[in-house]
């Protein structure tokens, strides 16, 4: 097995789990649909509730910070458990005795959920804003920018999990692991600045943190911030990270 990065074998990577994921529907549908009908039961929940005089409407505000909290989920468990059928099958291990290094197949992985990512994040947000009226202060694109990244993460974090589960049941184990800290310390159910300090410190390291500030920013700001910018960048910088901590940790086999 080779250590060296080839653009060609990452390629071929990509190609074939893209041709893979288009043969099974069900999961197909679960990156398209799953999202647009999630964000379409918290529409229902909120249709009714009235919006107090100078606030914003509840379901702008916390539908647009779904729209990066969904595909990030719905990433993070499709990515993990496809990882670790290829692990189960004997797959991987075929493929790391020929000269794809674990760097091609792992950014191979991610180039081809990146781009399954970014069909979501399209189908989601154009669902959004049309079917279900979000409003959105800036650009519909940042938007789009912003769930794109943070589906990545969810990928990229898929892929780490994956590295330390034996089977498909321990690969969903990991999800209120992974998810669920970062969901309740985001600021989306409590401001951040009204958490105790140490949570706010915790909050502070876990990059669905800055997603969400992201999404805010662009929730009521006209016009793309500095605050931003910096927010993607991080959310971008930890998916990186976590690829790189998934190719020094992937073992070919699950035993």
């Amino acid at each position: 097995m080779t250590t060296a990065l080839s653009p060609r074998l990452t390629t071929a990577t990509a190609g074939r789990v893209l041709r893979q994921l288009g043969h099974d529907h069900r999961t197909v549908a679960m990156l398209l649909v799953l999202p647009s009908a999630l964000l379409g039961l918290l529409y229902l929940v909120y249709a009714d509730v009235p919006t107090p005089p100078g606030q914003a409407d509840a379901f702008d505000r916390i539908g647009l910070t779904m729209l990066g909290i969904l595909p990030f989920v719905v990433m993070f468990l499709v990515t993990s458990i496809a990882m670790l059928r290829e692990r189960t099958s004997g797959t991987l291990e075929r493929l790391l005795t020929t000269p794809l290094s674990r760097p091609d197949l792992l950014l191979g992985y991610g180039a081809a959920f990146g781009l399954a990512a970014t069909a979501q994040a399209l189908v989601t947000v154009a669902v959004a804003t049309t079917g279900y009226g979000l409003d959105v202060a800036g650009a519909v694109v940042l938007v789009v920018l912003i769930a794109v990244v943070t589906a990545v993460l969810g990928v990229a974090l898929g892929l780490l999990a994956s590295a330390f589960a034996r089977s498909e049941f321990q690969a969903v184990q990991f999800m209120p692991v992974i998810v669920l800290p970062q969901f309740f310390l985001c600021g989306l159910l409590v401001p951040r600045d009204q958490l105790p300090d140490w949570l706010q410190a915790v909050s502070d390291l876990l990059p669905m943190t800055y997603a969400v500030d992201a999404l805010q920013e662009v929730g009521s700001s006209t016009t793309a911030t500095g605050t931003m910018w910096i927010d993607i960048g991080v959310v971008a910088g930890a998916a990186l990270l976590a690829l790189g901590l998934a190719a020094a940790t992937l073992r070919r086999r699950t035993n």
